[in-house]
């Protein structure tokens, strides 16, 4: 597994595994590293061609009042993970490397997906998704890229870039990695008290519940109310529930074919994503 630094180091290593392969397919990390990253590099792996990984915890995704001090790092054990999934290149730039001085350009994704849900919860988060992952596959020339089904939003707001912007890029979503409690995983999991731990897998239950009701007949609003009044009563502060169109975010109100329920929750100091097909 190479390891590249500088901009130099990374043209010199992917020029050599084109070299192998005409594709490259890249999984890109904030790193501090889970099993559910380990299931986006082995897929990426299990395509056939060479695979990168960046690690780059990103400043221009965090609101102001967000964790970015407290992003959990583990450089050492973030390497050792990837050696083991099989990754060929790990992309380890700095903040100067991806935001030089004088950098004036940034991808600002306006209406669906973007609009709403996280998009109105942390203003200037996908700003700051759309211009590090443009960044990325500009520098690594990634012909696939594989995205994490957990983080539906940002998922639809790379494809929706890629097509807007014309990349040559496939994205690939991989399925949400599951604690055996049914638990999406997170890095931020880390943070949960142990009681808290205990009481968080009841987002997953609340949105297979929800899921299950609509199967069923249940009127949306109806479902939608009992999963938020359930989620509360067990301690929850709810952002939001909601039954969307897949593609495009937008709110729905009864059960079609590509049908989402997303769901947003605080759990102590944790806020937790976790999504489910709902149709």
């Amino acid at each position: 597994m190479r390891i590249a630094r500088t901009l130099p180091e990374l043209h010199e290593a992917t020029a050599a595994l084109r070299r192998r392969a005409g594709a490259l397919t890249l999984v890109p990390t904030m790193g501090a590293l889970h099993a559910g990253h380990g299931a986006l590099v082995r897929a990426a792996v299990a395509r056939g061609d060479p695979t990168a990984a960046s690690i780059f915890v990103n400043p221009l995704q965090f609101a102001p009042t967000e964790d970015l001090a407290r992003y959990p790092r583990d450089e050492a054990g973030d390497l050792d993970k990837l050696r083991a999934w099989g990754c060929d290149l790990v992309w380890l730039p700095d903040i100067a490397t991806m935001y030089p001085a004088g950098a004036a350009t940034t991808i600002v994704p306006e209406g669906p997906p973007a609009e709403g849900w996280e998009g109105a919860a942390r203003p200037g988060h996908f700003r700051g998704v759309a211009t590090v992952v443009a960044k990325l596959f500009g520098q690594i020339g990634a012909t696939h890229a594989c995205f994490g089904e957990k983080d539906w939003q940002q998922l639809q707001v790379v494809r929706r870039m890629v097509a807007d912007l014309h990349l040559p890029v496939a994205v690939i979503g991989i399925a949400t990695v599951r604690e055996a409690d049914g638990l999406a995983l997170s890095s931020r999991n880390r943070y949960l008290a142990a009681d808290e731990r205990t009481r968080a897998p009841a987002l997953h239950r609340a949105l297979r519940h929800a899921a299950g009701r609509l199967a069923a007949g249940a009127e949306a609003a109806a479902a939608l109310a009992e999963a938020t009044a359930a989620l509360t009563a067990d301690g929850f502060a709810v952002d939001y529930f909601a039954l969307v169109d897949g593609p495009s975010l937008r709110a729905i109100p009864a059960l079609v074919p590509g049908a989402r329920l997303i769901a947003a929750a605080r759990l102590g100091p944790v806020r937790l994503l976790d999504n489910l097909a709902a149709g």
